[in-house]
């Protein structure tokens, strides 16, 4: 439960913050019957309890009239009267002669609740009439509980009004409007005016640039440097390499060389003996 009615607080707060610009620190206007309840339930710390009820931090205010009429109640509400007096700022309600909490109310919130007050009472009476003026919150205790009303019907219908004129242009608006439009459209066609004559202009000159130009190829004058072309170079004379003269061959050399192999292969050969001649003379001998 706990969680759900800081949720629903949260959401409460949000509306105001956003709808009618409340912001923290909170100013919270308390009335006797608000200041004596929280006595009478022996609320440790006022400000504590208020400022997690709201989810902020938050500023207590009373009037000289709720205190005047918590003195006129007698020795029950001495307490109640102790605690307005150390706790609780004043706000100025500027009347001379005492009136009563509601009157005095209603005089400081006035129309719109310019000051942004928060407004804690236990009148029931008094919320109602506080439920017809857009940007009131209201506060109230159960026990040892305080608890945020959510916003009338009547607050959020007015949210939704104002939006919706926030959407539409006003009369000024569109008067505003309209007399722009006409001196965007004398300016552009003076714009356009001017821009003519240039162009006019600009034609002119660029029939003398033409005639000019004529003139020159006439004369045959060169305006552009002209540049000598580079010639294709041969290669590199260090990087290539040398070419390599063929030798002729000599004749007489030729010759020598082929009498030395030749006069090798003689030596290396080997003079072999026929068997079959030697056997033939062994035979003869034997026979003779």
């Amino acid at each position: 439960m706990r969680v759900k009615k800081q949720k629903r607080h949260r959401r409460i707060v949000r509306f105001y913050m956003a709808c009618f610009g409340f912001r923290e620190p909170f100013k919270v206007l308390c009335d006797g019957t608000f200041i004596h309840h929280l006595v009478a339930n022996h609320f440790a710390s006022h400000e504590n309890a208020i400022s997690n009820a709201v989810g902020g931090s938050v500023k207590l205010f009373t009037t000289r009239c709720a205190m005047a009429e918590l003195k006129s109640l007698g020795d029950s509400h001495g307490d109640s009267l102790k605690a307005a007096r150390n706790g609780f700022r004043i706000a100025s309600c500027d009347h001379e002669k005492r009136k009563s909490a509601v009157a005095c109310f209603m005089e400081i919130i006035g129309e719109n609740n310019a000051e942004h007050f928060f407004i804690a009472t236990q009148d029931a009476d008094l919320r109602k009439k506080f439920q017809e003026i857009p940007a009131v919150p209201l506060m109230f205790g159960l026990r040892n509980a305080l608890f945020l009303e959510k916003p009338s019907s009547f607050q959020r219908d007015f949210v939704k009004s104002a939006e919706e004129e926030r959407l539409h242009v006003t009369e000024f608006e569109y008067k505003m409007l309209k007399k722009r439009a006409k001196d965007r459209l004398g300016a552009e066609e003076s714009k356009e005016g001017i821009a003519e004559e240039g162009i006019g202009n600009q034609t002119l000159e660029m029939q003398d640039l033409v005639k000019k130009e004529a003139a020159r190829k006439r004369i045959d004058v060169v305006d552009k440097v002209q540049f000598k072309r580079k010639k294709a170079k041969g290669p590199n004379p260090l990087s290539c390499k040398k070419k390599k003269n063929p030798k002729v061959p000599d004749p007489n050399v030729q010759k020598v060389n082929a009498d030395d192999i030749e006069t090798a292969r003689s030596r290396g050969r080997k003079r072999k003996r026929s068997r079959k001649s030697k056997k033939l003379l062994v035979t003869d001998d034997t026979n003779s």
